[in-house]
């Protein structure tokens, strides 16, 4: 090999080694949304609509059974109905650039369909009894969740977080804990269920306990070689999303924990001879999942952490107060904070997991969780020295992500580390 002339290394061509886990957690999902299903054909329990980081501790213990339209939201990227589904909400008078997830799942239910029935055989997804939000994430889901108490005339309660917070004070938490309280009459009202703060107490704890776990499965990708990837802690992170509170997820999070441990011991890696370890901030694409995990697995380059899946870690919750440790818990948000807490936060997890480079990624439709739009890659790379890439995209609506772009600025990225020194 003459002088200069650098050695790429063959793209793997082992097959992956899929997680055990993965065949019981597609059984609680299937569990989950079965369940509901039942109680919407049959009138047994109460459905209650929660947004993915929204009071669903509260919901639980007054009797309701919770669904997440961002869950389905997701489903609807990940199975690439979304697209095609998103015109029919522009066409009522939604905008294309607010959140994909709303737009999707509002055209989804104006043609009268949904990825549930391929995968479970329900028919539609089910009528709310209330809609319950929290806006840490973002106005739209209050919006998103108007369409429907207008569709169905049903109660719409909501808890309204504030936001570019650098310290959550006590202030906050007062504020927020008043706002909860404020929902508990309609909610009393639409379950027929009185408000009972030691069954808040259980739920509280089985949140905790489910939060701690799955902190300890994203920590594993710490290890080297990393045991999981981002791509994977996507699709697991499932039950902390629609089963917190609920004693199976943290059953599910035990039999994960206990599986990567175990290939950290062995010193599995995910990515077979990880050479490059990154940091994913912002959305995932949900339609090209499968895309980017094979690119990034071909270039034996692992991403081992993220700010995304980051969103279910909630360090704050204490049973022996459960309202004001929900209101710190949901407010002590990545996306809650500002840009100065952002950046320290970031670097914590950067230095702790080796990071070698940072992927931004740009979502059109989702400002909220793009953090790249007011310097803070130029920023992190003269404060930390490492590589950023900013790829397009958005995390449904696949007409704003250009494929062969985005392989391209990745591989071009990936030959940017492979030329720093060791």
């Amino acid at each position: 090999m003459s002088k200069g002339e650098r050695l790429v290394p063959e793209p793997q061509k082992q097959p992956r080694k899929q997680i055990a886990a993965t065949s019981q957690m597609k059984k609680l999902m299937a569990s989950h949304f079965l369940e509901i299903d039942e109680a919407q054909r049959t009138g047994r329990k109460k459905v209650a609509w929660c947004t993915s980081v929204g009071p669903a501790e509260l919901l639980h213990a007054m009797g309701f059974l919770v669904y997440f339209p961002e869950n389905h939201g997701a489903l609807l990227g990940a199975t690439r109905m979304a697209t095609d589904l998103i015109p029919l909400a522009n066409a009522v008078g939604y905008s294309p650039d607010i959140c994909s997830y709303l737009t999707a799942d509002v055209g989804a239910y104006l043609r009268g369909v949904t990825p549930l029935t391929k995968a479970y055989g329900i028919q539609k997804v089910p009528k709310a009894d209330v809609l319950v939000y929290n806006t840490n994430q973002c106005r739209d889901v209050q919006d998103w969740f108007s369409f429907y108490a207008r569709e169905w005339n049903v109660p719409i309660v909501g808890i309204h977080t504030h936001r570019n917070i650098q310290e959550v004070n006590d202030y906050h938490i007062t504020d927020l804990v008043a706002q909860i309280k404020g929902m508990i009459p309609t909610l009393e009202l639409v379950s027929g269920t009185k408000f009972d703060i030691d069954k808040l107490r259980e739920v509280v704890d089985l949140s905790l306990q489910c939060t701690s776990l799955w902190k300890q499965v994203l920590q594993c990708g710490a290890a080297i070689p990393a045991p999981l990837t981002f791509f994977d802690a996507t699709i697991h992170m499932g039950p902390a999303v629609v089963l917190r509170g609920k004693p199976e997820a943290v059953d599910y999070y035990k039999t994960l924990l206990a599986e990567l441990n175990d290939r950290i011991e062995k010193k599995e890696g995910a990515v077979p001879l990880e050479r490059h370890r990154l940091y994913w901030d912002g959305m995932p694409v949900w339609g090209k999942l499968r895309e980017l995990s094979d690119q990034f697995y071909g270039m034996q380059t692992n991403v081992v952490a993220s700010t995304y899946c980051n969103s279910w870690i909630f360090d704050a919750f204490d049973p022996t107060h459960p309202l004001e440790s929900m209101a710190r818990a949901y407010t002590e948000l990545f996306i809650v904070r500002d840009e100065s807490y952002k950046e320290w936060y970031m670097d914590q997890w950067i230095k702790t997991f080796g990071i070698d480079g940072v992927i931004f990624h740009d979502a059109k439709t989702c400002p909220n969780n793009s953090n790249n739009r007011y310097s803070m890659p130029q920023r992190m790379a003269v404060r930390l020295g490492l590589p950023t890439l900013v790829i397009h995209g958005d995390l449904n609506d696949l007409r704003c992500y250009s494929e062969e772009q985005t392989r391209t600025n990745i591989e071009a990225f990936v030959e940017q580390l492979d030329q720093k020194p060791a």
